[in-house]
């Protein structure tokens, strides 16, 4: 199994939103400014309360997150590292510019990903392209291979919402995660099961629904411009301008008691639903602040949730049709 983590059920921290701002021309798609200091201080938090695995991506803030998280566990080798490579960007500008076509872009992707982070080794690379077509991810995967037998990277896997996508590279042997939204709301039911039946790590992206299931939001909350929860783009599934979309609060609403169970707080409970579905999922809720890291990590304490509460959950959910794999 990827990622050795030494605990069952898994848990990552997410380093997306203390990457800062960055763009693709005026279109925003990070999580507002951030605090470099406040950022180190919240993984050394999630580090204390038993946390031993961060995923981050080169694009997160241009850069920027994987110099902050490199920076952060500087001398903590037994810490467990992966990022995500396929955007290209200017570090100077923070402008998105394209994505990583061949191999050679690739084997250099990987090799900024090392500088940045300040290892001559990562853990796991994903392609971070969810709807690129197979065959023209196999350059890419080709040079994620080459920088495994050259002692590069340990493994590698894909950040996508297509079960397809994973069947295609399931025989190649340093393919072993693959990344993908999953939550109350995006159950990821073909995913998972897709996972497990090829014995694949499932790394589950947007496990608190971009932060509604944090329980800290209201139907009157307006995030900042600068906010990528701000844009319409059609993944974006939990926020609509800037605000919740009702129908998924109402449905938080709905269970936030049940997810409250044992002491368990919201966000708790969000990540035990799902350690609940299967043993082998590892969520990667993100972070910006210390109580957020502890209240994240705090999840091991209390492990999944009971199966009767897992059937009470359900038993009230009313979600959309999951329908066709999609990017999400």
């Amino acid at each position: 199994m990827a990622l050795d983590l030494n605990h069952n059920p898994r848990l990552g921290m997410g380093c997306w939103a203390i990457g800062g701002p960055f763009w693709t021309d005026e279109t925003p798609l990070g999580w507002g400014e951030v605090d470099d200091a406040v950022s180190a201080r919240a993984i050394h938090a999630a580090i204390d309360r038993g946390v031993r695995y961060f995923d981050t991506a080169s694009v997160y803030g241009a850069g920027h997150s994987e110099r902050v998280l490199g920076a952060a566990l500087a001398g903590r080798d037994e810490v467990k590292l992966s990022t995500k490579i396929g955007n290209c960007f200017d570090e100077s500008t923070r402008q998105v510019t394209g994505t990583v076509e061949t191999a050679a872009q690739a084997a250099d992707e990987i090799d900024g990903c090392l500088r940045r982070l300040g290892r001559e080794h990562v853990d796991l690379v994903f392609l971070h392209l969810n709807e690129m077509p197979s065959e023209d991810a196999m350059p890419i995967l080709d040079a994620m291979e080459a920088a495994r037998t050259a002692g590069k990277i340990g493994a590698y896997g894909w950040s996508t919402d297509f079960p397809a996508s994973a069947r295609a590279c399931a025989n190649r042997p340093g393919f072993v995660a693959v990344q993908h939204t999953m939550n109350l709301w995006v159950p990821a039911s073909q995913m998972l099961a897709t996972a497990e039946d090829l014995g694949l790590l499932s790394v589950n992206r947007m496990p608190l629904a971009m932060g509604v299931f944090s329980g800290k939001y209201t139907a009157t909350t307006q995030l900042q411009s600068s906010d990528i929860r701000t844009n319409s783009f059609d993944w974006m599934e939990y926020f609509q301008g800037g605000q919740v979309v009702p129908e998924v609060l109402d449905m938080l609403d709905t269970v936030r008691d049940l997810l409250q169970t044992g002491g368990r707080s919201v966000v708790q409970g969000a990540l035990g639903w799902i350690w609940a579905r299967s043993p082998n999922t590892c969520p990667i809720p993100g972070f910006r602040t210390v109580a957020q890291a502890e209240e994240n990590a705090g999840a091991l304490d209390f492990g999944p949730l009971p199966e009767t509460v897992m059937a009470d959950i359900e038993a009230l959910l009313q979600r959309p049709p999951e329908g066709a794999p999609r990017a999400r």
